[in-house]
């Protein structure tokens, strides 16, 4: 984090600033070299290239002026042409107007075409507060060779001040990027957590290349600073499978205004305000009190009071995954708005972190030290103390003292077990509560048993070389969670058809699939167990040999990691088992000549697999399990976990092989 305390002023980067914002309303004639140009020798085969790209953000106009010069070099390239700007329609403050769209076309043997099109708005996504809005337009005569040129502002309201945030790094190659930032020198008041502060200071979080650094430079005569960025040839964000979150690995500067001096100093000062709040919702209502006192009796250790609690919270509705109540809904109800625990109580609902709140109450009321916990995202992003922002984080846990050791709870992910976190916010990081006072901490890991898939199919090879029978699936931990939360959003009849859905992509082109039962799937203590009927034809045949998969399950499986180098480490969302068990039972016209070998591979102590086959009479059974214990390996051990995955995918390829006519001696297990 980079920070600067106060601001002394100057004059002569006024003469520096005014050039950089006049560039952004010229145009910028083509080199012969752009003109011609048809490719990029850093990115083969990319369908388009940023020449250029330039953000100035000028606080005393309250406005962004955004400039793109983008090369369009294949077909592909072509839909860059097709341009959305975003915008924010919504409460005071919130409100933001795109302005002074302009652009032009220039073909590769410079001949120009200027923009003369009228933009279209259209709303992308709607919430309680906010409506996110488009202004949509097309560049006039896109063809492969075009240079596209177009520049806009992005313009709110005059008594807010929004400090920018640079990302450098896009989905195309940039050649060129620039970013200039004129803050005010004004002392600013900001309002959260219940309190109001005076900003005399920025400071910003960088994720930039190490050849890169913001240049701050201070105007004389004044209170005026600039900040600037300039960078050359900056590589496309990376694609790859499993990547960590975008927010943690790809450039970017995050700018803030503050009256704090060190990171230590924000998170202690806004954390004494934020748990100030969470004190003050959770309150010593009398509605909780009597609630736990309806819930939990004399004798009960810490662990059932606990389990009691847990469960209750579970009962209420979460809204996150249902839908939130309007104000309009809340005052026909002669509802108020949800100030306390208590209120959240009364109405049997609320949202996430609303009810993990409303347990912390339950806990304190029961006598138990209890606290509340803001955690990132791990699906978003990872928490980063740099960025001064209690912004980054998503959501609320629970965490609660017992015996004299911290138990984290997730009572605000609506079926997460007991006892567990969901894989989000295990392994996380954030702001939680201490006995007097405030502490940035991690949660716990969750072992790689919570999070499991089982899977049986137990099926019958009939004479025309049909298989029929009964699969069964279950889900434990965060599988299991995220099933529960597919049917919290819609209907049976809906869920049954993902369910469905779900089993096709895994079976063989082809096979039928119905949906017999569905078990616990509100009873999130037990695993999720779901009952399926297939029938249909499967492997390939000979004259002499039929073909079929060593495991139904993963047929239409392909290989995880194709590239022999990757940028970013391996993420998966947690560490998990997966277990497969698959018999056929095949006609007495039949003999086992093969199946898929017994082989066992590791990779360090920290992933295992293991497949075998066991043949009974006229039937053979093939186990297979893969454990991985960890949910993230660093690039330099990409090569190794690469060639682990490659033993075990091509074993999971294995067939049975079963020889029409005679009898000969069956296959021994595992062979």
């Amino acid at each position: 984090m980079k920070m600067r305390a106060g601001w002394c002023a100057v004059w002569i980067a006024a003469v520096y600033f005014v050039p950089a914002v006049a560039k952004a309303d010229q145009w910028t004639a083509p080199t012969p070299d752009e003109l011609k140009m048809t490719a990029q020798p850093e990115v083969p085969g990319a369908a388009a290239v940023y020449l250029q790209r330039e953000i100035l953000t000028d606080d005393a106009l309250h406005m962004y002026s955004y400039y793109v010069r983008l090369k369009v070099l294949t077909e592909e390239g072509k839909k860059y042409g097709d341009v959305q700007l975003s915008f924010l329609k919504g409460n005071e403050g919130v409100n933001t107007t795109v302005t002074d769209i302009a652009g032009r076309t220039i073909q590769s043997d410079g001949t120009i075409v200027p923009f003369t099109g009228k933009p279209f708005e259209k709303m992308v996504e709607k919430t309680k507060d906010v409506k996110v809005m488009s202004k949509v337009f097309s560049m006039p005569a896109v063809q492969v060779g075009s240079i596209l040129e177009y520049r806009y502002k992005l313009r709110w309201d005059d008594n807010y001040y929004l400090s920018p945030d640079w990302y450098p790094q896009e989905e195309l190659f940039s050649r060129k990027a620039h970013y200039v930032w004129k803050p005010t020198d004004k002392m600013l008041t900001s309002k959260s957590n219940g309190h109001e502060s005076l900003s005399n200071s920025i400071a910003w979080s960088p994720i930039l290349p190490d050849n890169a650094k913001v240049k701050d430079t201070l105007l004389p005569g004044g209170n005026q600073h600039i900040l600037e960025l300039s960078l050359e040839n900056v590589k496309p964000m990376p694609q790859e499978p499993f990547m960590p979150p975008i927010a943690n690995t790809s450039y970017r500067v995050n700018f803030y205004y503050t009256s704090y001096r060190t990171a230590d100093e924000y998170w202690k000062g806004e954390g004494k305000y934020w748990s100030k709040e969470q004190d003050k919702f959770i309150g010593q209502g009398s509605a909780v009190s009597a609630m736990v006192h309806a819930t939990i009796v004399p004798g009960d250790t810490s662990d059932q009071k606990l389990r009691k609690l847990y469960a209750a919270v579970m009962e209420l509705e979460n809204t996150d995954y249902t839908r939130q109540h309007t104000s309009a809904e809340e005052r026909m109800a002669g509802l108020r708005e949800i100030k306390n625990a208590d209120d959240v109580l009364t109405r049997k609902r609320g949202s996430s972190d609303q009810l993990a709140e409303l347990f912390v109450a339950m806990v304190r009321s029961a006598g138990m030290k209890a606290y509340v916990m803001m955690v990132t995202n791990r699906e978003r992003r990872m928490f980063n103390p740099n960025l001064l922002s209690l912004y980054q984080l998503d959501d609320a846990i629970a965490v609660v003292n017992v015996d004299g050791k911290d138990l984290f709870l997730d009572p605000g992910t609506r079926y997460c077990p007991y006892g567990h976190l969901e894989w989000r916010h295990s392994l996380a990081a954030g702001l939680r509560q201490v006995e007097g006072g405030v502490a940035l901490a991690n949660t716990a890991a969750e072992p790689y048993t919570f999070a499991s898939t089982g899977r049986v199919a137990d099926l019958k090879l009939d004479e025309e070389r049909v298989l029929k029978g009964k699969v069964t699936e279950s889900f434990e931990g965060d599988p299991a969670i995220t099933w529960r939360h597919v049917a919290l959003r819609g209907d049976e009849a809906s869920l049954k058809d993902d369910l469905k859905k779900h089993l096709e992509e895994e079976l063989p082109a082809g096979m039928e699939v119905t949906v017999n039962t569905v078990e616990n799937l509100t009873a999130y203590e037990k695993p999720l167990k779901v009952s399926f009927t297939v029938s249909g034809r499967a492997g390939t045949a000979t004259a002499s040999r039929l073909l079929l998969p060593g495991d139904i399950f993963l047929v239409n499986n392909k290989p995880t990691f194709t590239q022999e180098k990757r940028e970013t480490g391996v993420y998966f969302q947690e560490a998990a088992m997966y277990r497969d068990a698959m018999r056929i039972i095949y006609p007495a016209t039949y003999t086992l000549e093969s199946a898929p070998a017994k082989n066992s591979w590791k990779f360090q102590q920290r992933a295992a697999y293991t497949i075998e086959n066991k043949p009974v009479a006229n039937s053979v059974t093939v186990y297979r399990n893969l454990t991985m214990g960890d949910f993230f390996f660093a690039p330099k051990d990409y090569a190794e976990l690469r060639a682990f995955y490659s033993k075990f995918e091509g074993a999971d390829q294995d067939a049975i092989v079963l020889k029409v006519g005679a009898a000969s001696a069956p296959a021994k297990a595992g062979s």
